[in-house]
């Protein structure tokens, strides 16, 4: 595997994590009493996480490029 393709396999591990904390955040949402501090703490989560795929993405491209 080379390095391209490293790092789409880890954006594709980050984009399962981050559609389990949309999952979660769905779940905080839809509870009778809604905890905004942990939605807060998911959103923070979900943020970081959709940065992370985005680097990943970028290195995949540079890397797919200079190799060309």
């Amino acid at each position: 595997m080379n390095t391209s393709d490293e790092a789409l396999a880890r954006a594709e591990e980050l984009l399962e994590q981050l559609n389990g904390k949309r999952e979660e955040l769905e779940r905080l949402a839809e509870a009778e009493e809604v905890d905004g501090e942990a939605a807060v703490d998911v959103i923070a989560q979900l943020a970081e996480l959709a940065r992370q795929i985005e680097a990943e993405l970028t290195r995949a491209r540079t890397l797919a490029d200079e190799t060309g």
